[in-house]
C-alpha cells in the first residue's frame, strides 16, 4: 500500500496541513526531497514530496516555481512556516488550486526530516510486508507441491501474483493453465518458445499486459516452460514468486522424470522376452490394445529409451496410458508397444521427438499388433519396415512388401529365368513384345482394351501376343503363365511408348 499526501496530513506525529490543492492529496509519495533551489525540476523523477523553506521563490516567480514542481510529476509542495516565510504567498496557492498540486504547510516544532523518516519508514514497513507475502506465498507453494503437485503449485502461484499461468511442455503444448481456457495470449507464449533455447526469464508485452517467461530445468534439455500474465508491470517480488514457482515445478518434473525412467528400465526385461517369444505371462503393463508396434534402429538404443521415456507424457499426455506404454531394447534397435492411434501416428510422433538425439534413430518401423500372441511377428514386420523415415507395415499392400523384401539379385535372377527369350527377341527383331504383354496383363487379358490402350488393331495385338507364346512356350491363358509374367514385368520399370514408367 502506498503513502499518501493526505497521510502526511493526517498523521499525529507531524503537524502538517493542506493550504491548497487538496484535489491531490491521493497521490501516492514515492519519496520526500528537501531542496532551496530555484529550480529543482532538473533534478527530479517524479512522485517526490518538495519540502521548502522557500529561501529561493522570489516574489515576481511564485506562480512559475508551482508550475515546475508540477510539471516535474512532483505530488506535492510543503512550506516550512519559521524564519524564511511567516504565511505562503497568496500566488502559490491560487497556482497549487488550478493544477491540482497539494501545498503543505510545515507548522510548529515539525523537522523536515521528520517527514523524509515517515515516508522512509512506510516503504521500508512496506517493503517487510511485501516480503513476509513473499515468504508465505513461497512456503505455500512448497506445501501445495508436496500436496498436489504442479496444479497446487500453480494455483498458489496465481493467487499469490493476482495474474493468470500457464505451464507448457518441452514442445510448446499446454499442460495446466490456472484459470482454465485458451485465451489470446497463451498463443503469444507458445509462438515465444518455439525454437527457444536460451534459460532464465523474460518478459513479453501483451498489451498493456505483461507476460514473465520462466525456463525449467538448468541443465540438458529444458522442461517446459512457465508463464505467469500481469495486467500491470511485473513487480521484483512477482519475479521472486515465479522464480520460486519455477524451480518446484521443475524438480517436480525432474523427480516425475527419473521415477518413469527407472519405471521402464524395470519393465524392459519382461517385455523383451514377449517380443522374442518368451513366456506372456510376464508382459508388462500396457496399453489396451490394438497396439502400435515400433522399431527404431539406432546406435545408441539405451540414450533413446531414456529419451523415449521423456517424451511420453508430451506426445500421450499426463495420463496413466503415458505410463503403461512398453519400451526396451532389442539389439541394436528400441522398440516401443504403443497405443493405436490415427494419423500421425504416436510412433512417428515419437521418432520426431527423437530427432535431436545425437545417436538417436533416424528411421522406424511400425506394425499393428492386437494379442501378445502377435507381439513377436509385429516386430519382425515392423523392422523390415524400418527403412527410412516412418513407415508402418500395416500401410503397405502385400505386393509392395513382396517387392520390397526380395534382393536386387534375386529379382533380375526371376527375370531372367522367366522374360530372357522374349528380351533376345525383342532386341534381335526390333519388337517390344514385352511390353505389349505389359498392357495385356495390366487390362486382364482383355484384347479389345488393351489393343485400343495401345492404338493398334485387334488382329495385330492376337498375332503378337501368339509370337509371345512360342517365344516364352507357355499358353497365356495359364493362370501360373500370366502370374510368373506379371510378376517378372512389375519388379523392375519399365518405359511406356508416352514417356512415362510402368512402375
Amino acid at each position: 500500500m502506498d503513502i499518501t499526501v493526505r497521510d502526511i496530513t493526517t498523521d499525529p506525529a507531524l503537524e502538517v496541513c493542506a493550504v491548497a490543492g487538496t484535489g491531490g492529496l491521493d497521490r501516492p509519495i514515492r519519496w520526500a526531497h528537501v531542496t532551496e533551489l530555484p529550480d529543482p525540476a532538473p533534478w527530479m523523477r517524479g512522485g517526490e514530496l518538495v519540502l521548502s523553506a522557500g529561501m529561493s521563490v522570489d516574489a515576481e516567480g511564485r506562480a512559475a516555481y508551482v508550475r515546475r514542481i508540477h510539471d516535474a510529476g512532483c505530488v506535492g509542495l510543503a512550506f516550512a512556516i519559521d524564519v524564511w516565510m511567516e504565511e505562503i504567498p497568496e500566488e502559490v496557492l491560487a497556482e497549487g488550486d488550478r493544477l491540482g498540486l497539494p501545498i503543505l504547510r510545515v507548522e510548529g516544532g515539525t523537522p523536515f526530516i521528520a517527514i523524509v523518516e515517515a515516508v522512509a519508514d512506510h516503504h521500508a514497513k512496506e517493503r517487510a510486508r511485501e516480503q513476509s507475502r513473499v515468504l508465505g506465498a513461497q512456503d505455500s507453494m512448497a506445501r501445495a507441491a508436496l500436496r498436489s503437485g504442479p496444479s497446487g503449485v500453480m494455483g498458489e502461484l496465481a493467487s499469490a501474483t493476482a495474474g493468470d499461468c500457464l505451464l507448457l511442455d518441452p514442445n510448446g503444448l499446454a499442460r495446466l493453465a490456472v484459470p482454465e481456457g485458451e485465451p489470446e495470449w497463451h498463443a503469444l507464449v507458445r509462438a515465444s518458445v518455439q525454437g527457444q533455447r536460451s534459460r532464465g526469464m523474460t518478459v513479453l508485452a501483451d498489451g498493456e499486459a505483461s507476460v514473465l517467461l520462466q525456463s525449467l530445468g538448468t541443465t540438458g534439455r529444458t522442461l517446459g516452460w512457465l508463464a505467469v500474465r500481469h495486467t500491470e508491470p511485473a513487480s521484483p517480488h512477482a519475479r521472486m514468486l515465479a522464480n520460486h514457482a519455477a524451480s518446484l515445478l521443475a524438480v517436480d518434473l525432474m523427480y516425475s522424470r527419473n521415477a518413469r525412467r527407472a519405471l521402464f528400465r524395470e519393465r524392459a526385461p519382461h517385455l523383451r522376452a514377449a517380443l522374442e517369444g518368451g513366456d506372456g505371462r510376464v508382459l508388462p503393463p500396457l496399453p489396451e490394445p490394438p497396439w502400435e508396434v515400433v522399431h527404431y534402429p539406432c546406435p545408441a538404443p539405451e540414450a533413446a529409451l531414456i529419451r523415449a521415456s521423456d517424451a511420453l507424457p508430451d506426445l500421450l499426455g499426463p495420463t496413466e496410458a503415458s505410463e503403461r506404454v512398453g519400451l526396451c531394447t532389442l539389439g541394436d534397435a528400441l522398440v516401443a508397444v504403443l497405443p493405436a492411434t490415427g494419423i500421425p501416428r504416436t510412433g512417428q510422433r515419437l521418432l520426431e521427438a527423437l530427432e535431436d538425439l545425437s545417436e538417436g534413430p533416424s528411421a522406424a518401423g511400425a506394425c499393428g499388433a492386437r494379442s501378445p500372441a502377435e507381439l513377436p511377428a509385429a516386430v519382425d514386420r515392423a523392422r523390415q519396415a524400418a527403412t527410412d523415415g516412418y513407415r508402418h507395415a500395416d500401410d503397405s499392400d502385400a505386393w509392395s512388401l513382396l517387392r520390397e523384401n526380395l534382393s536386387a539379385e534375386g529379382a533380375r535372377a526371376f527375370g531372367r529365368a522367366v522374360l530372357g527369350p522374349l528380351r533376345e527377341h525383342d532386341v534381335r527383331n526390333s519388337t517390344d513384345l514385352a511390353h505389349t504383354l505389359r498392357h495385356f496383363l495390366d487390362n486382364s487379358a482383355h484384347v479389345e482394351a488393351t489393343a485400343r490402350e495401345l492404338g493398334v488393331h485387334r488382329n495385330t495385338l492376337r498375332g503378337r501376343l501368339r509370337i509371345a507364346e512360342r517365344v516364352l512356350g507357355g499358353d497365356l491363358r495359364q493362370a501360373r503363365t500370366r502370374l510368373e509374367l506379371w510378376t517378372a514385368l512389375y519388379l523392375e520399370p519399365m518405359r511406356c511408348y508416352d514417356g512415362s514408367w510402368h512402375r
